[in-house]
């Protein structure tokens, strides 16, 4: 079971083709299946790649073509909340439902941070997609308040740039190089009502989504395997003995858990061997004959033909690529 899995929905696509976005390009660029269906690095390298041949305020437009009769059914219940607060709680809750993220809230005396953390990512997100994150969610505050709520401020973590139209699409200061990308806002926004409220609907909607994220906390087992696995990326391949012994179980009854969950210790440690390499390949110079030690791997050829096999790339053709699209 892959945990890192993003669907690129064949409607945003559609508007963003509308748009006069190149999306086959981009596409093709980041290697999208046909399913639709990428871990974070593609989804990154897709949004790097539109980004690339569009216009500036494409990540913006398509925040704003999108109506309220396109939104997933997490977007719907922030929508229909009673007020500011309660869509904050919303989304914190089933941010996970829409792939590898989280939404954090961070309050204090006088302000609330919202930002999201992509759980699987090795680099930052790609600039587009944060505008287009960022927009949905001032104009789903607009649309649900029935007013101009503006933010305190947005930090963003790129350098500056196109600032104008940022400013004019948020109507608030701007902070670059910032240490997480972020939209603030007053703290006495939490208690805006908001006008769309329909606790009917919530009704309907919250019990589908509530089950939803009891099935991905089903997977909190799984989550604690690949922490024990990640830990161990040293120099060794990590038995099933061992991280069992770690997590306090025998490893029959770890293979149990796994296969019960639809997966397999091999494919666990695949996944974060995966993981680890892309980002010691993306974000360090170590030489890939020591990203193949520490990911326990016995040689280098064997490290190379199971890298191929999971990017279509060898190490150094990837970390070129990596390099040459960041």
């Amino acid at each position: 079971m892959n945990l890192d899995l993003i669907h690129v929905r064949p409607a945003v696509l559609s508007r963003l083709v509308r748009l006069g976005a190149n999306v086959d390009q981009a596409m093709a660029i980041a290697r999208v299946p046909t399913s639709g269906r990428v871990d974070t690095a593609r989804y990154f390298a897709f949004w790097e790649a539109l980004g690339a041949s569009s216009p500036p305020d494409i990540g913006l437009r398509l925040a704003g073509v999108t109506t309220v009769h396109e939104y997933d059914l997490s977007l719907l219940a922030a929508l229909h909340s009673p007020d500011v607060r309660t869509v904050f709680e919303k989304l914190a809750r089933y941010k996970r439902l829409c792939g590898p993220q989280d939404l954090h809230l961070e309050l204090s005396p006088k302000e609330v941070a919202v930002s999201t953390a992509w759980l699987s990512a090795s680099t930052p997100p790609p600039s587009r997609l944060v505008d287009v994150m960022f927009a949905t969610l001032l104009l789903l505050l607009h649309r649900g308040s029935g007013k101009a709520l503006a933010p305190k401020r947005l930090e963003l973590t790129r350098a500056r740039s196109d600032e104008p139209m940022l400013m004019q699409f948020f109507g608030c200061p701007l902070k670059f190089r910032a240490k997480r990308d972020a939209l603030i806002f007053d703290d006495r926004v939490l208690e805006t009502p908001f006008v769309t409220h329909n606790a009917d609907l919530l009704h309907a909607l919250l019990p589908i989504l509530d089950e939803q994220v009891a099935k991905k906390r089903g997977n909190g087992f799984l989550d604690e395997v690949r922490k024990a696995l990640a830990k161990r990326m040293s120099g060794e391949r990590p038995s099933a003995d061992k991280v069992a012994h770690e997590l306090a179980t025998s490893a029959r009854t770890l293979q149990r858990r796994l296969g019960a969950l639809g997966t397999s210790y091999q494919q666990v440690l695949d996944e974060v061997r995966r993981d680890t390499a892309r980002r010691l390949l993306c974000t360090t110079s170590i030489e890939i004959a020591e990203i193949a030690f520490l990911l326990g791997f016995e040689e280098l050829n064997s490290f190379t033909r199971a890298f191929r096999n999971w990017e279509g790339k060898t190490p150094k053709q990837w970390r070129e690529f990596r390099g040459a699209i960041g």
